[in-house]
């Protein structure tokens, strides 16, 4: 089948031979004639996704939690577990997949019961975990580890950033609470990466809207400086914003400026018109950074708070 005749095409159509409202598998698209190679050539163009490895779904499908299940339905074995990332992402914490995920998939977190041995396949990054019944629950005929069960995972990795990161996507979703958190850490003492959980996850808050945004509050609590808030409220004659991070006494607050919301023209006029009433009118000190200024070599974002705090505490000297 020659998979060129929907290039041509916005989206794929009825022409294509399988489901555009459902995910199919590697397996299901060569039974239709369609190879390995044109599932990529799909892919490269935007045609196709690829939210989990071996899954294929239409561009145009949703992306919701019950389509999401029903691509790990796909490729998940009726005694495995699905944890970590993917099964906060099956339950709606779109931050925790990596940037442009589903153009590279990565292979599903399958674990099995303690004695049971691991997974072997390409599809599955798999091993074996203990589990409480209470750390377990089955979404749609699958088995996954709770939300409160996966940030006690993710929480332990070897950096603070991703750690916190993932714990306050979870913590979004509002099914627990950071004393619940803090009061299951205890059960993880001497594993692995366990002191990166203890140090991150008093600091945990679904407010935040992004990784850029927990990552700008993290650093700025290392700070020897009047702590930050996420997601501050500011109401002015009618109008109404949310300060990315900030700190409300020194009216000084950081936005996180990621790609997808504030970049092109009408978004980039409704940043500007935004700063402008906060600053004019409500007397903030406003300063945008973006991924450059936050992360990498040349991330200068430490230098942005210092530098808003002494502005923020100096703009009534006499």
């Amino acid at each position: 089948m020659d998979p060129t005749q929907w290039l041509q095409l916005p989206y794929l159509d009825d022409t294509f031979p399988l489901p555009l409202d459902a995910p199919f598998t590697t397996r299901a698209a060569s039974d239709e004639g369609i190879s390995p190679h044109d599932l990529t050539l799909l892919k490269r163009a935007g045609l196709l996704r690829t939210p989990i490895k071996g899954v294929y779904v239409a561009a145009q499908a949703r992306d919701d939690t019950a389509h999401r299940l029903a691509c790990l339905r796909l490729v998940t074995p009726p005694d495995a577990i699905v944890v970590d990332r993917h099964a906060g992402w099956a339950q709606g914490a779109d931050m925790l997949l990596h940037p442009n995920e589903h153009l590279h998939a990565m292979p599903i977190a399958l674990f099995l019961p303690h004695g049971r041995g691991r997974l072997r396949n390409k599809l599955a990054d798999s091993g074996e975990r203990t589990f409480l019944d209470r750390d377990l629950t089955v979404v749609d005929g699958i088995r996954m580890t709770t939300p409160l069960r996966t940030a006690l995972d993710l929480g332990r990795q070897r950096w603070p950033e991703p750690a916190l990161t993932a714990l306050d996507a979870l913590h979004r979703l509002g099914v627990f609470s950071v004393e619940e958190l803090l009061a299951e850490v205890d059960r993880f003492k001497r594993m692995r990466w366990v002191t990166i959980l203890r140090l991150v996850a008093p600091h945990t808050d679904g407010r935040s809207q992004s990784g850029g945004e927990t990552v700008v509050r993290w650093r700025w609590l290392n700070l020897p400086v009047p702590p930050p808030e996420p997601q501050i409220e500011v109401l002015s004659e009618g109008r109404q914003a949310f300060i990315d991070v900030g700190n409300k006494d020194l009216r000084f607050g950081v936005e996180f400026q990621g790609l997808d919301w504030h970049t092109g023209e009408q978004h980039e006029a409704e940043d500007e018109t935004r700063f402008g009433w906060l600053r004019d009118d409500e007397d903030w000190i406003m300063e945008p950074v973006w991924s450059s200024d936050v992360y990498g070599r040349h991330a200068c974002i430490e230098d942005v708070i210092l530098d808003g705090v002494r502005r923020g505490r100096g703009r009534h000297a006499a």
